[in-house]
């Protein structure tokens, strides 16, 4: 099934999987932040680290490139005023207002067969790897970022009842070739490439709550009825050339 949250008329019924399901996320964060980090915990951590330093030094970083490159959707979601709002809260008020953000976010990520490349702290950066050889992929990237501006209102009222601030965000995403690569001090992938530099580079064109695709993405998708692309002023990437940017919504059901 293409897309398993589709109500019987194609609207997307958030509630159905959106409510319950991070609901318990959203217990299962409160009983992770329960059970602290112990001091011992950071010490162990401490000592991992130092041995690393040990072993190699600053100059002794590396970074590979594995010489892998194709052609994915990749999206990024950052938090709006995150710094004006972590300022006002105490360490473990701004804690559990960004685990809550980050959890709601990759739970609905992998509901859509999206991976989390990086995490900012108040932004998560992510692809889809099915887009790199099956159509859905690239709809998997617009269905995921329009789920998750159509939960935010949910998301916001259940930080709201622990007497935090509201939540607002921004959604980004385009496609386009990317290389992976790794460093010698970290087990995880990174990728690099002009799609995760435009998406970071648009992300501010879209208005808090919403979500804009840079113009290869647009390409892909323009053909889909089920949306609807509303071009907004670009970004300039010299030479006269200014790089195409869509304001991506759901038409409405007739």
């Amino acid at each position: 099934m293409l897309f398993p949250f589709m109500g019987m008329n194609g609207a997307f019924e958030v509630k159905n999987y959106l409510i319950p399901e991070i609901e318990t996320m959203i217990q299962q964060t409160r009983t992770m932040e329960e059970s602290k980090i112990t001091e011992s915990d950071v010490h162990d951590l401490r000592q991992t680290s130092e041995l690393k330093n040990q072993k190699m030094s600053v100059s002794d970083y590396i970074v590979a490139f594995s010489g892998l490159s194709d052609s994915f959707c990749i999206g990024l979601v950052d938090m709006c005023d995150s710094t004006r709002i972590s300022a006002n809260l105490n360490e473990r008020d701004w804690c559990r207002y960004y685990s809550i953000f980050l959890n709601s976010a990759a739970k609905i990520l992998a509901r859509f067969g999206g991976q989390i490349i990086k995490n900012g702290g108040d932004s998560l950066l992510y692809y889809f790897p099915e887009s790199n050889k099956l159509r859905y992929g690239c709809l998997s990237c617009l269905e995921f970022s329009l789920a998750l501006v159509e939960s935010q209102k949910f998301i916001s009222k259940k930080i709201q009842e622990e007497g935090l601030p509201s939540l607002n965000f921004r959604v980004s995403a385009d496609y386009g070739k990317v290389i992976f690569m790794k460093s010698n001090n970290s087990v995880s992938l990174d990728v690099i490439g002009p799609p995760v530099n435009m998406c970071s580079k648009i992300n501010h064109r879209a208005t808090s709550n919403s979500v804009v695709i840079g113009g290869d993405l647009y390409q892909m998708v323009k053909d889909q009825n089920d949306y609807r692309f509303t071009q907004i002023p670009g970004f300039s990437i010299g030479l006269k050339y200014t790089y195409p940017i869509y304001a991506l919504t759901r038409r409405k059901q007739i």
